[in-house]
């Protein structure tokens, strides 16, 4: 889950404001939303920046220039205005902030002992065996710990009564700064498991590379991936031992830009191809990037932008690139994906209301959805919504993985939920 929300667009009528045309928008596909003229921008944002940003950041006209020459146009009064004011109709519209879930509730469902700082994400493996990432601290979002380490639980669903055992991390790595967010595995031809986990230490992002040792429960860290490209990562998808797909969510990772970047709508947020001998954007115009996956038969990789609603399918080529093929509108903001080996179902976690996720109130707690998505290259893909809670039970879902009709649901900050289906 990345920081902030879609917010509010412009009023059409606004003297600033101008139409935005049909196919200028995320991944070509303009919505026809107000704009403020790059004339109106000039006039206005520099200002705003300028009383907005620490004494050390970056020269404001540097980032300025940056801004200007990436877009010509900017989507503006965005979570801003969310934030200044919640009533206005068209940003709560864009949170959902008005949306109220009925409960759906699969039977025999449990919580899962051991579990209470978060399970943001869930890989599974052919085998049964679960990975689930703890304890995610992140920008804007509740944290029931901040100052634990975050940690990465294993599962094994083909036991009668699995549970969640802490995994054990080599020494020599930063435990203490660990704050796990989306995870990937990719099992060798030799039958090696590999655990890719993005991380974010003192509010960076890197790729934590290890090595799953089944037999006494642990992770052998291999190596730190840092780059360039990878500035505000949020998911994986390994693709290789030692390549993988990741999104962006925010093309900033300073927390003033990351909002400043929400502020005007941009639609900056992208997905890298990395390996040690490329490393490449391949996918771009996103709101926000969050999870990401592959399809079975590895031809195509899907993207949830969590801040358009959305999941794009994405056709990959044996160059790493990827182009667009087709885009799934929901009605809720979407987090992570999980893929059906069996079926090539998406299964995803998602947030029925934003407003309530970023302003976290116990008393009247985020909701949590699971949604499954069938055939989603078919014109008519079928979603079912196969679990909902208004969130006394679970608060804030972001992901949910199946193996063998054995259901796990994930959340950024909350608890976890075991079902059989």
């Amino acid at each position: 889950m990345p920081f902030a929300a879609r917010g509010c667009e412009v009023h059409p009528r606004t003297m600033l404001g101008t139409r935005r045309p049909k196919g200028e928008g995320a991944l070509g596909q303009g919505d026809g939303t107000s704009v403020l003229t790059e004339a109106a921008v000039n006039r206005v944002v520099p200002k705003t920046v300028s009383a907005n940003l620490p004494a050390d950041q970056p020269n404001i006209a540097a980032i300025w220039q940056t801004l200007k020459l990436k877009t010509r146009n900017v989507t503006c009064f965005k979570n801003c205005l969310c934030t200044v004011n919640p009533a206005l109709s068209s940003c709560r519209n864009k949170l959902n902030a008005s949306r109220e879930v009925a409960p759906v509730t699969p039977p025999n469902c449990r919580l899962i002992k051991g579990i209470e700082t978060g399970s943001e994400d869930i890989d599974i493996l052919p085998n049964g065996l679960a990975f689930i990432s703890s304890g995610l601290k992140y920008p804007g979002m509740k944290s029931f710990a901040p100052d634990k380490a975050g940690e990465i639980f294993l599962m094994d669903l083909n036991e009668d009564n699995p549970r969640a055992v802490e995994l054990r991390i080599s020494r020599g790595f930063d435990l203490a700064s660990f704050n796990p967010h989306g995870i990937s595995t990719y099992v060798d031809r030799d039958g090696a498991v590999y655990l890719f986990v993005v991380n974010h230490p003192h509010h960076k992002s890197t790729v934590e590379l290890f090595e799953f040792v089944e037999e006494d429960n642990s992770l052998v860290h291999l190596k730190t991936i840092q780059h360039d490209l990878l500035t505000s990562v949020n998911d994986i998808v390994a693709v290789g031992p030692d390549s993988f797909y990741a999104t962006n969510d925010h093309y900033f990772s300073d927390f003033i830009l990351m909002f400043f970047e929400v502020f005007l709508g941009l639609t900056w947020s992208n997905v890298v191809y990395y390996s040690p001998k490329e490393v490449k954007e391949v996918a771009s115009g996103f709101y926000s990037a969050n999870g990401i996956n592959i399809s079975p038969n590895k031809k195509h990789i899907y993207v949830a932008d969590i801040f358009d609603h959305s999941v794009h399918v994405m056709e990959k080529h044996a160059n790493w690139n990827l182009t667009h093929v087709k885009t799934l509108q929901l009605d809720t903001l979407v987090d992570n994906l999980s893929i059906d080996p069996h079926t090539g179902d998406i299964w995803t976690g998602c947030h029925p209301n934003g407003m309530k996720l970023l302003y976290y109130d116990p008393e009247n707690p985020p909701a949590s959805e699971v949604l499954r998505i069938q055939n989603i290259l078919s014109e008519e893909p079928v979603v079912t919504r196969v679990y909902a809670d208004s969130g006394s039970v679970l608060q804030g879902s972001s992901v949910a993985s199946i193996y063998e009709r054995k259901l796990l649901i994930g959340t950024v900050f909350h608890r976890a939920l075991y079902c059989e289906l």
